[in-house]
């Protein structure tokens, strides 16, 4: 066998295992980790237990086996095996066992110990898979518990390494690899935002199958998924080369379709359209041209479906660094960007982990059937820790988690299905009759242009061709073909009675069964509490319940894709021990007041609703706090000047409470509760009183301070208290003039001159002054004039220090 480039890393890496039991290696493409270092951990004897290496993919995982067995002379499950979903190649002589990620978890919830299995591989971890997380932190826990002879180790072509080191607490050993000169062309200049991609993409093949025809070899060409590639291999034919043959490659592809796709051929060219499934895992001989859509699906939460879906992205500066190696395996190559060189730098460095983006309704099962909670995990990522409280929320509705959130009988039984947990608990609970609905709630919608209801997709997957033709809307057969598929294999698997399909979806939906609100616009409120909203023109728009499917995701009020109508009877047979009544009293921002009702409820849907009775009058009090923060505070008149003085004096350091008016609505419950009663509506709350409330708020010795401090009065030279306001920059009175004859100081607040605004016998302003003696020896005497002639019978004196203060007028002669 041709020498590979790792074997140059192989001493330090071995060496490494047997001494530490950890390493992480990292090696391009090509460097030929994947099929070497197994066969070589075998070769130096460093376990007696089997070796078992983790790939992302089937198609990865049965050739890695292949290769691995090729090399021994063999065939597959002999001293090299796989087990992938649905196949498996093993025996009793197996020593080096090839499995996708999913199948680790399996073996490590059924026994932790991991009995007879001396080693765990973990390649392509770049990919940072969900799967891959998770195993990697569950071997860690029972390497450190059960097993500290167990090898762990983390292959890598792309990975900033540093952290899983740390994390695995691990040497990193580098193998360089061995790859020739690429060069890369770019786009001349951006494509527009209306550029239809895959016709683009088209184009260049063509252009770089004319370029290349004479340096041989084949060409790699990057799309996202199996849609593009079905578009691109149809706008293709009879368009390249005479010579040249177009192989198809994605994940749902049957086997030997895939295996022909990677198989050199004996003559001609081949161009073969693949999804990211070739970027890394599997050696596709005599490639010598890379084309790039620049664009990837990861798995990442869809809202609107409930789970995650794929979703197409552009790809990060790592996976296009890789794409393009692969034209660089065998001899000089070439690599075609659908992209600008300008456009490269925005790109992402590396591609984003899994489990910071993807539903963790699974995690969450997976946690609890281990025991733990993430935080006793060493995750490279901790997982988010919003989106694992909702994924344990919906568990909860679906029976998989008790009140504790301790795993069920019933969550156990979901954990062991290859299902998302609401597709798992709809074919647990209902017959086989659930199968097709499951694989087509798990698929892509099969239909284009059809209104939402999911009647019409069941009829499409009976008999597509007569669905065809006697409706108008557009059937994708090879969705249905994938559908068709996924219900035979999971056939059997339910053991409950017949339902409806509206029944067995909303089983899968609890949290998406819609009640139409009232109103012309088909709006919906979903039991799980968000808002929804049908195409008026839809032939579900007037259902009084459905059950939401799929919908647009949209957070504010999402739109209805996909849906079924159920009847209130079905809800209430498959809820029952879920529907409660309830008191409602709270505030109606819409009405204004507070409402009161007993009403039946399912999540945030009502089934019955009446007038509750003799509310108790704290719940109304509770309730019209909530329209006090709706409706605002109203300070004013003596509320106002009592709030100003408290701050005034709070500010000074003094032991009072917070009279702000953020302050206030913080506390509404310690201050104004108590003494909040017969208040129901906007208007009533605009009448009350708040004074006594403030002032019950203050203790006894508070009221003593506050008084000291800041009083609330000024006490004219007649005895009467005039109010201080202080409200504005400096405390303030509103005093008649001549109610301050004889007064030679002037007044003030804890050493704050106040000040005085000084008003004529009817009540209006004269002069404002903080200098009352500078006031009567200064500009009194003008002021004088004037009042003297404005009112003449009331008493002005020349001398206003000498004489008595009064607010009456002369007597009539």
């Amino acid at each position: 066998m041709t020498r590979l480039p790792i074997e140059d890393a192989l001493p330090d890496l071995i060496d490494a295992l047997r001494t530490r039991g950890r390493a992480v290696l990292q090696a391009p493409p090509g460097a030929g980790k994947t099929t070497r270092v197994p066969l070589a951990m075998l070769e130096a004897g460093l376990t007696d237990g089997k070796i078992i290496m983790l790939e992302p993919r089937r198609l990865a995982a049965r050739a890695a086996a292949e290769r691995m067995a090729e090399t021994l002379g063999e065939t597959p499950g002999q001293t090299v095996g796989y087990r992938v979903r649905g196949d498996a190649k093993v025996s009793k002589t197996t020593k080096i066992e090839v499995v996708t990620e999913g199948i680790l978890t399996r073996m490590l919830q059924s026994d932790p110990d991991l009995p007879g299995i001396g080693a765990v591989i973990f390649d392509e971890f770049h990919e940072r898979s969900l799967n891959a997380d998770f195993g990697l932190a569950l071997c860690l826990e029972v390497a450190e518990a059960l097993r500290d002879d167990l090898i762990l180790m983390a292959m890598s072509a792309t990975l900033d390494a540093g952290p899983v080191g740390v994390l695995i607490n691990a040497p990193l050993i580098t193998s360089e690899g061995r790859s020739f000169p690429v060069e890369t062309r770019w786009l001349d200049r951006p494509l527009g935002p209306k550029a239809r991609r895959t016709d683009a993409l088209v184009d260049l093949v063509l252009q770089a199958d004319r370029d290349t025809r004479a340096m041989g070899g084949g060409i790699l060409v990057f799309l996202p998924g199996e849609g593009e590639i079905r578009r691109a291999e149809g706008a293709l034919k009879g368009r390249l080369s005479g010579d040249c043959v177009v192989r198809p490659l994605f994940g749902a592809m049957p086997f030997a379709d895939q295996r022909a796709a990677i198989a050199p051929l004996k003559s001609g060219r081949k161009v073969v359209l693949a999804t990211s499934i070739a970027e890394t895992s599997l050696t596709i001989q005599d490639i010598r041209v890379v084309v790039d859509m620049g664009q990837a699906r990861r798995a990442r939460f869809d809202p609107g479906a409930g789970m995650s879906r794929l979703v197409t992205e552009r790809v990060t500066r790592a996976e296009a660094t890789q794409r393009a190696g692969r034209a660089g395996r065998v001899s000089d190559g070439v690599c075609y960007r659908l992209w600008t060189k300008g456009e490269e730098g925005a790109l992402m460095a590396f591609p984003p982990a899994e489990i910071e983006a993807a539903d963790l309704t699974g995690l969450a099962l997976e946690l609890a059937l281990w025991g733990a909670d993430a935080n006793d995990l060493a995750f490279l990522t901790p997982p988010p820790g919003g989106a694992l409280a909702e994924a344990r929320t919906l568990l909860h509705m679906l029976g998989a988690l008790d009140a504790k959130g301790q795993i069920t009988k019933h969550g156990r039984a979901l954990s062991a299905l290859p299902l998302h947990p609401r597709l798992g608990h709809m074919l647990v609970t209902a017959s086989n009759e659930a199968a097709p609905l499951a694989a087509l709630m798990a698929e892509r919608d099969p239909l284009r242009g059809a209104p939402s209801d999911l009647t019409l997709r069941l009829e499409a997957m009976r008999d597509a061709k007569a669905f065809q033709r006697n409706r108008p809307y557009q059937v994708n057969y090879g969705v249905l073909d994938r559908i068709k598929g996924e219900t035979k294999r999971l056939r059997g698997r339910g053991t409950g009675h017949r339902m409806s399909p509206a029944a067995m979806a909303a089983l899968a939906y609890p949290d998406r069964i819609g009640q139409r609100r009232k109103g012309d616009v088909p709006r919906f409120v979903l039991s799980g509490g968000k808002g929804a909203v049908l195409a008026p023109e839809d032939t579900l728009a007037s259902a009084p319940y459905l059950v939401a499917i799929d919908t647009d995701g949209n957070p504010r009020e999402a739109r209805i894709r996909m849906a079924v109508q159920i009847s209130e009877g079905e809800i209430r047979d498959l809820f029952e021990d879920q529907i409660k009544w309830v008191d409602v009293c709270e505030w109606s921002k819409r009405e204004r007041r507070v409402i009161a009702r007993q009403q039946q409820r399912f999540g945030s849907i009502t089934l019955e609703d009446r007038i509750w009775k003799d509310v108790p009058a704290d719940r109304v009090a509770e309730a019209m706090l909530d329209g006090v923060r709706d409706l605002g505070l109203r300070l004013d008149g003596a509320a106002a000047r009592l709030a100003a003085r408290v701050e005034l004096v709070r500010a000074e350091g003094a032991d009072l409470p917070d009279f702000s008016n953020a302050g206030l609505i913080a506390s509404l419950e310690d201050w104004l509760l108590p003494m909040f009663t017969g208040v129901k509506t906007a208007e009533g709350w605009k009448r009350f009183d708040l004074l006594p409330a403030l002032r019950n708020a203050l203790s006894w010795a508070q009221t003593q301070e506050l008084d000291k401090q800041a009083p609330g009065h000024f006490v004219t030279p007649l005895g009467r208290k005039v109010p201080i306001d202080y409200g504005s920059e400096v405390p303030e009175i509103l005093v008649r003039l001549q109610e301050m004859f004889g007064v030679t100081r002037h007044p003030s607040v804890g050493g704050v001159p106040l000040k005085v605004t000084l008003l004529s016998p009817a009540q209006r302003p004269i002069q404002i002054t903080r200098d009352l003696p500078g006031f009567w020896a200064g500009s009194y005497a003008d002021v004088r004039k004037d009042m003297k002639a404005q009112y003449p019978r009331h008493p002005w004196p020349e001398d206003p220090t000498q004489a008595d203060p009064t607010v009456r007028a002369k007597p009539r002669r």
